[in-house]
């Protein structure tokens, strides 16, 4: 990026002479005359204060007092290079003329293209899978999944459980936590507390987002308003909005790639010990999920994955903050919703497929999870 030369900017490097003042470069007589093109440019090391001056064109100044981190000025002023300060003369926008001052040459130490000037995208969300305002009920389970892309996940309203490795986070309003590719992952809410959240799928290239893995957020006041924003863009949805909202998401993760250099966030990943613990659990899961209509039980769920029920308890107990018998129960629950939305059985129906002992004891545990009766529910569905 192409900076306007001022001497508050430019401290460290040199400084900026006078036209009129003694000493300038118009007042030095100039022992070289530098014709810039396009083409490699030469990188310089000054070996003494070197002076510079614009005679003909365009000209950008790139400085470094390392020789790998420049920094780079639009050359409209005369200037004085320190001793050692490394230095590049690049034309802008076609052919230029320096007059360069100095006891000693600049040594050369090197060249590099003249298309250096341009500042290209570091970060590129190359593609926006999905974009979900969830709006979930009191104490819903989301039982788990895992895909190739990062997920963001931002907390709107309310409280959200969300779990990767088999560590248990709680998000609160304003939050945000990422999960990484293929990065199995799950959220859950508790009982009373029905949270509002964002989850977006995307692509992102130029940018290693480790550091943004794995923790959680207190999302600062520029991130949550570009998800605002995007969210309006969503609603919105002209011919230009899903530009816009690709452009506020790469804003969004420069914004937290910023905030993940600070000491803060809670690690949502734990040591490599809980591997083994976390494919258990995931395993138990997907069994559970996959058989969620028929009769389940603890004892049972341990054998299919080969270890005892007080240690599938022990686990559950440790990494999700529940048992797996709560575990089933609440599974079965949210199966429950998903049937009475489908419409095609009826309420002693769903109880029976579900394994429940009769249909009451069916409607009371609906009601005592998420606050309605089956009928209520069914009412605000269809």
């Amino acid at each position: 990026m192409i900076r306007n030369l001022n001497q508050v900017a430019f401290q460290g490097y040199g400084t900026i002479l006078s036209e009129r003042s003694h000493g300038s470069v118009s007042e030095i007589e100039s022992n070289y005359l530098l014709e810039l093109g396009q083409g490699d440019v030469t990188v310089y090391q000054a070996v003494t204060s070197t002076c510079l001056r614009v005679s003909k064109g365009k000209c950008v100044l790139s400085v470094s007092q390392d020789g790998e981190d420049f920094r780079q000025f639009y050359l409209d002023k005369p200037i004085s290079i320190h001793e050692g300060v490394y230095f590049i003369l690049i034309p802008f926008k076609g052919e230029a003329s320096v007059a360069m001052s100095a006891e000693t040459e600049p040594r050369q130490v090197g060249k590099r293209p003249c298309d250096s000037v341009r500042v290209d995208h570091q970060i590129r969300v190359e593609g926006l899978y999905t974009f979900f305002y969830q709006e979930r009920e009191q104490g819903f389970l989301f039982a788990g999944e895992s895909h190739p892309m990062p997920e963001l996940t931002y907390v709107d309203q309310g409280e959200l459980h969300s779990v990767a490795d088999g560590q248990d986070i709680l998000l609160k309003q304003g939050d945000i936590a990422i999960f990484g590719p293929n990065q199995w992952h799950m959220h859950y809410a508790d009982i009373g507390v029905a949270p509002r959240y964002v989850t977006i799928t995307f692509d992102l290239e130029g940018v290693d987002i480790t550091p943004l893995l794995n923790r959680k957020f207190a999302a600062p006041q520029q991130a949550v308003t570009l998800i605002q924003q995007m969210l309006r863009e969503q609603e919105r949805m002209d011919e230009f909005s899903s530009d816009m909202i690709i452009s506020q998401l790469s804003l969004l993760m420069l914004t937290l790639l910023r905030e993940a250099s600070a000491p803060t966030g809670a690690k949502l990943r734990t040591a490599n010990a809980i591997h083994s613990e976390n494919e258990i659990i995931r395993q138990a899961q997907q069994y559970i999920s996959t058989h969620i209509r028929q009769k389940l039980s603890v004892p049972l769920v341990a054998k299919q994955v080969d270890v005892s029920p007080s240690y599938l308890t022990a686990l559950f107990h440790k990494n999700l903050q529940i048992s797996p018998g709560e575990y089933i129960r609440r599974t079965k629950l949210q199966e429950s919703k998903q049937m009475i939305r489908e419409d095609n059985l009826n309420f002693t129906e769903i109880a029976a497929a579900l394994q429940y002992s009769t249909v009451h004891h069916f409607s009371r545990q609906f009601k005592e999870k998420f606050g309605i009766t089956p009928t209520e529910y069914a009412k605000s569905v269809r």
